[in-house]
């Protein structure tokens, strides 16, 4: 006999992390940062076809201090990073960052000195979503990814000891350079 049995019907255990995640998750607001054609899907995402609204996420921020998730749609240039860079540290954390496609993941076949070759050599990305260009079931599908990526994260000491363990991780792996691919 467990103290589950022992309460009255109407009452809920849990804890304030899973609480913490449940609202985090449940309550994202992205920012625009639409740079080429992949804004298109990204604007029809928010459109009646598809309805972000049934998240939560009708209304996309212009403010960057009022969003938590940042969605890269397009190629970024070398001229486009440093704003993308300074909207990102605008954001309050907790903070995600979706590369919307091909382009934004890698760079696409724009390889030359004026395209960064993928959102990461600016900000960490937590989705990567590929496609040229991606369709909007793509984007929710990505974004369902970040909300449950924001539901798990942790918070307070727990989350201080996670960021140390994966820290571990990282400085444990086998670096790019020593493994064995396709092209070597």
């Amino acid at each position: 006999m467990g103290l589950e049995e022992k309460l009255p019907s109407g009452v809920l255990l849990t804890t304030v992390e899973k609480v913490a995640g449940l609202a985090r998750s449940n309550s994202m607001w992205p920012a625009t940062f639409g740079l080429a054609c992949c804004s298109i899907e990204m604007m029809s995402t928010g459109g009646p076809r598809f309805d972000l609204a049934r998240f939560g996420m009708e209304v996309f921020r212009a403010s960057p201090r009022q969003a938590d998730l940042m969605i890269v749609a397009g190629r970024v240039s070398q001229k486009m990073a440093p704003v993308m860079r300074q909207i990102y540290d605008q954001m309050p954390e907790p903070k995600w960052v979706i590369a919307m496609g091909v382009c934004a993941s890698s760079g696409g076949m724009f390889n030359n000195y004026a395209i960064v070759q993928g959102a990461d050599h600016i900000v960490p990305v937590d989705v990567y979503l590929p496609g040229c260009p991606p369709r909007p079931e793509m984007l929710i599908d990505a974004i369902l990814k970040v909300r449950a990526k924001a539901g798990e994260r942790r918070i307070g000491v727990n989350r201080e000891r996670e960021i140390d363990e994966l820290e571990e991780i990282a400085l444990t792996a086998t670096p790019t350079s020593a493994m064995k691919g396709l092209l070597r």
